[in-house]
């Protein structure tokens, strides 16, 4: 209470310093922001304005660690829990290398992820398969991964290699030629008709000069078989086709049939099959970003996206796992990159 210049006796509320603080964070975070948005114009003036955010947002995310100094590097004891149920192909390349950063430094408490993702973590000791899909927005706003999406330029200060390999190369899935994995897909992309796909004339050429000498193992899951995210799965009906004409592929389908008492689900055949592998040839997205798990070759065709702009595939693809990453933006050049490497 107080006494206002004409003599008044008003009253007065004491504001809740949490209160104060839910309302200048927003205000903090939005100049922050803006600052950062300005700093990206100057520093990369070449990246097209409309995807300067995502440079924008990662730096944000670093910065946004510092709230983490003491429990990380001082205190370290186990609190962090890992969420994220957003697309596969970020949750390698930004999530799992950042867990397992967590295990290493002793601070990892949970993660969370979506069903059949319990082998990828296999490091961590409380994983929860919490969802049955993936939602591709439910990475908005997310800022606690110091990568959390595309760009220019990473921070791998909380990003470690993840063993992938190492852990699940097996006397199973061995054959008498060296291993090939063509690790294809055939869905929608960006809300259009696929793009980034092996169609059947290029599977056949593939299939007719490598198959006497390596033992080709055909990766396209089916939509039962895996998380389902925005990307609607369609039928490429290549698996008749490949049975008939060509018998000496292996399909991975079929391995499935044939190994369930080995593997506890269709991940698990894939992180099994891709460790005694070092030979890869794959599409964009999370099919391309698992191939590049394993060491030795990914020729990866990639026709558009905004990797391309970021340069992605010559900096954090090739770390996951030391692989040599061979971009190819045309089917014709799959070819001739196959024919110089393997």
């Amino acid at each position: 209470m107080f006494r206002n210049y004409i003599g008044i006796e008003l009253k007065t509320e004491k504001l809740p310093l949490q209160h104060l603080f839910r309302n200048i964070l927003p205000a903090m975070q939005r100049l922050l922001l803006s600052f950062l948005y300005f700093f990206t114009t100057l520093r990369y003036p070449s990246i097209d304005r409309s995807i300067r955010y995502y440079l924008r947002d990662n730096l944000y995310c670093r910065l946004f660690q510092a709230k983490y100094v003491v429990k990380d590097f001082f205190i370290k004891k186990k609190y962090k829990t890992i969420h994220y149920h957003g697309e596969f192909q970020q949750e390698l390349a930004f999530i799992l290398p950042f867990a397992y950063w967590h295990h290493l430094n002793g601070t990892l408490f949970k993660t969370i992820s979506c069903k059949d993702t319990k082998e990828l973590y296999f490091f961590s000791s409380n994983h929860e398969e919490r969802y049955e899909v993936r939602d591709w927005t439910s990475n908005y706003d997310n800022f606690e991964v110091p990568n959390m999406t595309h760009s220019a330029s990473y921070s791998y200060s909380k990003w470690k290699r993840v063993p992938l390999k190492q852990h699940y190369q097996n006397d199973v899935f061995v054959f008498g030629k060296p291993l090939l994995v063509i690790a294809n897909k055939y869905n929608i992309e960006w809300n259009e008709q696929p793009v980034n796909f092996f169609d059947i004339p290029t599977l056949n050429t593939i299939l007719e000069k490598y198959k006497h000498r390596y033992q080709i193992v055909y990766n396209r899951p089916l939509s039962s078989q895996i998380v389902s995210d925005n990307s609607e799965i369609l039928d490429l009906h290549e698996y008749a086709w490949m049975r008939d004409k060509h018998p000496e592929v292996i399909l991975m389908n079929d391995l499935y049939l044939q190994h369930r008492d080995k593997v506890n689900n269709f991940n698990h055949l894939q992180l099994m099959v891709y460790a005694n592998c070092s030979h890869f040839v794959s599409v964009h997205g999370g099919t391309a970003t698992l191939a590049s798990y394993f060491g030795g070759i990914n020729i990866l065709l990639s026709k558009k996206g905004i990797e391309h702009q970021f340069n992605e595939y010559e900096t954090i693809f090739p770390l996951l796992s030391g692989a040599r990453i061979v971009h190819a933006k045309t089917e014709q050049q799959v070819l001739e990159y196959l024919q110089e490497l393997f």
